[in-house]
Order: structure tokens, then C-alpha cells, then sequence
């Protein structure tokens, strides 16, 4: 009986000590987790990625040539600058879409301490009626106009606080899956190891700016400053209707969200890139048509040799593809001279092991 107890309760100190860590998780990886992801400067313990994939293979091979000061190619640490669109392209849009957009629906739709108006309540329910349906009828339009207006003279503060919490809620098609741990980690390894090897990677996203933020900084160790995407209006609370050129900010104010401003899509974000960056990419990545002007802004016409990758939505096991938008996008990819990175093939995991499709 007195060796049966030693053994339990070295069993117990042995459990709380962490020596039972291998015993696999039922979760995917935390944003601590995934905030230790690295990959070095030879780019020789990437994890995550089939080291065959002509993808893997191109962006290595661009790497060790811009970066190796005797190759004709070499690029100054400077001028090393590399943009990423963000859905899609580092993290999930298809579960069941955007985070922007479930965030909107959950503001104006299901928040019981927030009365929309009707004309953003009714939009948000005709994009849920998409979302589950496809069929939008002929009044869905642009919703950034009214995802601005659901936050409008909400406080910073209020609002990290307010997508944050969202960021808990699980993701709909996949198991183990909240928003906020919702990241390609193949893509996660990409934006570390050029961090490693001196590039400056900037987020130039559709999404709206702070949300990006809240989103992104802390995960993947890119400074707000480095996040370019959708822009609302600043104010200050006691502004009012006030022009900012009529208006002096004053002790006691301080800064609340107004009113949409511009979508950061398409050449929006190659004048994003020159009023905020001032230099040109060498690399850039995305997914949609909306990122055809940002890629092709990095690709022509450049001073240094560069390189555009373009993801296909292609997965349909380990994720929610779309095998007719994954054809068009190689197809785009192959007319413009991007490199075409397979989800499917090229990846050895999107979302960790621990991640499924959910049964139909």
C-alpha cells in the first residue's frame, strides 16, 4: 500500500511539473504558441512546410541570394521590405468568412447591449444571409461603410477590448479553432524567417487598420506601425461634427472611431504602400484579385530582383477551399508571373494536427 501512494503521488508531481507535456493537446496552437514560432537565417528548420514545393523552394532560394553580400542580387537591409495581404494569406477567411464581417454581424446583430441602426442591422443580416446561403439578392454592397459605423465613438480602449473578446470565439467548419489562433503557421514561418534575415514585413490589409492590429502585433512580432489596411476617421470625444482643421485636441479629450474612409483593396494599396512605406517591395503575398495591383506594384519594374507568391485556396481536407477560386487564382498567378503556393500540397499543416474539418 505505501509503495502504491509513492507512485501516485509521483505520478501527481510528475503531471505538475510539465513532464507529461508530449501527451498530446485537444487544442490548436495558442498565440503564445505561436508567437515562439522562428525559423533561423539559413531557413533550415522550417517546420511546417514540404521542402519539395517549388514555392518552399523559390522563396529560400530568393532569400540566400538577396541577402548574400556577394551576389549580384544583394539587397540592402534598408530596401528589404516584404508586404503580406492578412485573410487568407496568414490567416482564415473561409470559417465561415472574414473576421471583419462575423465581428460586424456579432456588433449588430447579437450584442444585446448595442442597438444598431436599422439600415447597418438590416445590411448585416443580408451578409449573414450570404454567408449562410450565398444568396445576397441584389442589395449587398460594400460593407465597410457600415462596420465603421457599428464602432463609431467607441473608444480605443473599448474597441481592443471588444475584439479581443471575439477573438475567443470558436471559428464555424473546423474543430479546435478560436479566431484569435486562427493562423496559416507555414505562413507564420515565412514572416519570422524574413524577420531573421532583416526584412521589415508590413500587413497591407482589406481589414480595417486598429483590428489588424489587435489581430496581428502581439502574434507575429510586426510593430503597429507596420500595419497598413481599411481607415476610419480618428476623433477626438469632444469633437463633435467638427472639421480636424477647426478642431484643437485639448487636455481631457481623447481619441474615439468615426466614420469609414477608405477600403484598403486593389490599387488602394499600392497608394497605401507609397504614402506609408515610400519605398517599393521586393516580396510580396496574397490570395484574392484584390491584391493583384500590390503584387504586380513589387514585381515590375523594380530596381532589385523580386518575387510575388500567391496562395490557392486549394485545401479541402484540412481546410474550407474552394477548388473553383483556387483554379482562377493559379490562372492569374501564372498570367502575371507570381509563384503559386499550393495549400494543399505545399504545406505539411495549416492549423496544426489538432485542427480538423468539422462532420457535415
Amino acid at each position: 500500500m505505501k509503495n502504491k501512494k509513492l507512485c501516485t503521488a509521483v505520478l501527481l508531481a510528475a503531471l505538475s511539473l510539465g513532464f507529461m507535456a508530449d501527451v498530446p493537446s485537444s487544442e490548436a496552437m495558442s498565440r503564445a504558441e505561436i508567437s515562439q514560432i522562428s525559423v533561423n537565417k539559413q531557413g533550415s528548420n522550417f517546420k511546417y512546410w514540404n521542402k519539395e514545393a517549388a514555392s518552399y523552394q523559390a522563396l529560400v532560394s530568393y532569400v540566400k541570394d538577396v541577402t548574400n553580400t556577394k551576389s549580384k542580387n544583394f539587397i540592402p537591409v534598408e530596401d528589404r521590405i516584404a508586404v503580406y495581404d492578412m485573410d487568407g494569406t496568414f490567416i482564415c477567411e473561409t470559417a465561415p468568412y472574414y473576421f471583419d464581417g462575423m465581428l460586424f454581424i456579432e456588433r449588430a446583430v447579437n450584442d444585446k447591449n448595442y442597438k444598431a441602426s436599422p439600415a447597418d442591422r438590416e445590411f448585416a443580416k443580408g451578409l449573414e444571409r450570404f454567408i449562410r446561403s450565398k444568396d445576397a439578392g441584389d442589395k449587398l454592397g460594400s460593407s465597410a461603410p457600415h462596420q465603421a459605423a457599428v464602432f463609431e465613438g467607441m473608444s480605443y480602449p473599448e474597441y481592443t477590448s471588444y475584439v479581443r473578446k471575439f477573438m475567443e470565439t470558436p471559428v464555424e467548419g473546423l474543430t479546435n479553432l478560436k479566431w484569435g489562433e486562427a493562423f496559416y503557421l507555414p505562413m507564420v514561418e515565412t514572416i519570422q524567417y524574413l524577420q531573421n534575415n532583416g526584412f521589415q514585413v508590413y500587413v497591407v490589409s482589406g481589414t480595417e487598420r486598429q483590428l489588424v492590429r489587435v489581430l496581428v502585433c502581439d502574434a507575429l512580432h510586426i510593430p503597429e506601425n507596420r500595419i497598413i489596411g481599411t481607415d476610419i476617421e480618428v476623433k477626438a470625444n469632444h469633437q463633435g461634427d467638427k472639421n480636424g482643421l477647426d478642431y484643437a485636441y485639448k487636455k481631457g479629450d481623447s481619441l474615439v472611431r468615426g466614420k469609414f474612409v477608405i477600403k484598403n483593396l486593389q490599387m488602394n494599396k499600392v497608394q497605401s504602400i507609397v504614402r506609408e512605406i515610400g519605398k517599393q517591395p521586393v516580396l510580396a503575398f496574397g490570395n484574392s484579385s484584390g491584391d493583384t495591383s500590390m503584387l504586380n506594384y513589387t514585381v515590375n519594374d523594380n530596381k532589385y530582383k523580386s518575387a510575388a507568391f500567391f496562395l490557392l485556396c486549394d485545401d479541402l481536407q484540412r481546410e474550407l477551399g474552394d477548388s473553383k477560386k483556387a483554379e482562377k487564382c493559379k490562372k492569374l498567378a501564372t498570367e502575371n508571373g507570381w509563384v503559386s503556393v499550393s495549400m494543399r500540397d505545399d504545406f505539411k499543416t495549416i492549423y496544426g494536427e489538432n485542427v480538423k474539418r468539422s462532420a457535415k
